[in-house]
Parts: C-alpha cells; structure tokens; sequence
C-alpha cells in the first residue's frame, strides 16, 4: 500500500463528497490507497465497495493523543509511503514517519496544523498563491484542481417525485444551510422569476429560518428542501439553471459539476466562482448578495435559448481540458510518483 489519506470530519458536505470522488478515481486508476477516518456509516460502506481499505479513528481535539500514534500503526500496516491529510482536523493527527506528508487545501486554512509537512496541494491557483503568500516555500506547494463528471448512466430525478411540474423552470440550489451558501438571496430572487420552482439540497441549522422566509415572500409552494442528498448527478440532470450565490466559495465545486452535467449557472462573484467563470462565456456572474441581479440572470437565460446554448458548450470545453476525471487524476499520480508512492 503506499497513500493514505485523512479524513476527520464526520459530517456530508462537498469535500467529503469530493473525497469519495477522488478516492474512487484513484483505486480506478490502479493506485494502492488506505483510508482513515472519523465513523461515518455512510463513507465507511463507500469505501467498502470501492474495495478500498479503511479504518476508524476518533480525530479529536487537543486533548486527543490516541489517535495519532493508532495512525502511525495503521501506516506501517498498509506500508504508506504518502499521508494526504484532508482538512486541518486530519493534519493535526497525522504522524510523522518514513513516509511523506501533503496536505490537501480547499480553502485558506491555518497552516499551523501543516508544520512540517512535506507538501501543500490547493484545489484553486488563489489558494496556493495565497499558501506562498504566507510564507510556505513556493516548490513546496502545487495546484491540482477538483475533477467533475457527469456519469452516463445516471437519469434525472422524476420531478414529480419531488412535487414539482414537469414543463416550469426549475433551478437548483447546491449547498449546506449556512449562511455562507446565500440560500436567502436564492429565495429573494425566486420571488422574481413568475413560475419558476426551486429545489434546495442541502441540511444545516438554517431550515427553519429559510422555510419561514419562504412562506413570508409567498414563494414556498414553489421551493422544495431536499436535505442532504447522495444523488447529486441526477438533481443537476433534472434541473434547468443551477444558482450558486455563495457569499464566500474558494473553489466552488458545484460550478464545475454544474458544466459537467450540461446545466447553465449563475454565481455569485465570489473568490472561487469569480476565479472560474468567464462572465457571459461558460456562466454568469452576478454580485455577492444581489438578489435582483440574480433574478435577472436567470430571467435572461431562460429568455435567450441560445445564450443557453453558447454557455453549455463552452463549459463542456472547460471540463474536458481542465476539469476532467483524467487530467486530474495524472496529476495526482504525478505528486504519487515524486514520492515514490505510485
């Protein structure tokens, strides 16, 4: 065996979803993995059909000084020759030894936890611009992009399953119900566009405070919270825009699965939106908490046919020379092989 990664957060979200992606393409492409993790049923059984091996691991706070020597055990077990650690949690307890230690950054995170790491990996250029920025020598740090793809033999979601009319437009939300995600300015701009519905996957603490607001701007016959979803490819098949008004994004994954399945997007100008979408070309960029605008960007693009058109092509170039499962993963394999893991 010769990568483990890290993972120790137990909750869903996008880089977890993107952990299993990425785990997934990497046992595909023949590389000899391990995984630990913090207990999630979920995950767990994930890997297990991957037929990648996996342990559990408590990654707590600071007073946790278990988990750290149990992963250096797990590592000569599996004979790791690299620990990628996702996420600070996961850096914090991983073990120095004979192998190499990288760290996996999406976003700008406290690079204490990365004292004496090897290697940083930033899914956008920002971020590893902003690494070096911090000090972090500049050959020590790479940027390798997340992958996105539209499986093809995933349908669409049956929209009457979900109580919503087969010919309305219909938009989609991506995202946890947190502030950061803007799901508020998403229901404003519904407000504004006479017919459309509005599907929302996502879990957080906010539910109750959006579901209220819906009802108060006389749109909540027409949203509907999925919660956490594990058929994110079929819901961006079933959709007709995908709106995306993070106040705060430094990559903004749903971007880049949106131009995967062919579904035109709207996004806030956000760091990573803004770093990704070309205004006009392969989506639109709207400003950060700007609910007309919004509306006015999905109003046009249901307008304009061939606005529609143009924008779906060119993000499927994008993907393909960019984003595509393939470009990323030899990419990876290349940081494997210069630490003699592959």
């Amino acid at each position: 065996m010769s990568v483990l990664h890290l993972l120790g957060t137990a909750g869903e979200g996008g880089a977890e979803t993107y952990f299993l992606d990425l785990v997934g393409a990497l046992a595909r492409a023949g590389v000899d993995q391990a995984c630990a993790i913090r207990a999630n049923t979920n995950r767990e059984a994930a890997l297990e059909r991957m037929g990648v091996p996996s342990g559990v691991f408590r990654f707590g706070g600071p007073v946790d000084i278990l988990t750290k020597p149990k992963l250096a055990g797990f590592s000569r077990k599996y004979d790791v020759k690299l620990a990628l650690a996702w996420m600070n949690r996961a850096a914090r307890h991983t073990p120095s030894g004979p192998w190499a230690r990288v760290g996996r950054l999406g976003g700008y995170y406290n690079l204490k936890y990365y004292k004496g790491f090897d290697e940083l990996v930033a899914n956008t250029e920002d971020i590893a611009e902003w690494v070096v920025g911090q000090g972090w020598p500049a050959g020590k740090v790479r940027h390798i992009p997340n992958f996105a793809e539209a499986p093809a033999e995933v349908g669409a979601v049956d929209r009457a399953s979900l109580d919503t009319p087969a010919g309305v437009p219909l938009l989609l939300a991506m995202g946890r119900l947190h502030e950061s995600k803007a799901h508020d300015v998403s229901l404003n701009a519904l407000a504004k566009v006479p017919g459309a519905y509005l599907w929302i996957a996502g879990a957080g603490g906010l539910e109750a405070k959006l579901r209220a607001m819906a009802d108060a701007l006389g749109v909540a016959d027409r949203v509907r919270f999925l919660g956490w979803r594990t058929d994110a490819s079929a819901l961006y098949r079933a959709a007709d825009i995908c709106v995306f008004p993070s106040r705060y994004e430094p990559l903004g994954n749903v971007v880049i699965q949106s131009w995967a399945h062919g579904l035109p997007v709207i996004a806030a100008a956000s760091q990573g939106p803004a770093a990704l979408i070309r205004d006009g070309e392969d989506g639109l960029l709207v400003p950060v908490d700007e609910a007309d605008a919004l509306a006015q960007g999905v109003n046009r693009l249901l307008a304009d046919p061939a606005l529609r058109a143009t924008v779906v092509r060119n993000a499927a170039a994008r993907v393909e020379a960019e984003f595509s499962q393939a470009a990323v993963v030899a990419q990876w394999r290349e940081l494997f092989a210069d630490y003699g893991a592959v």
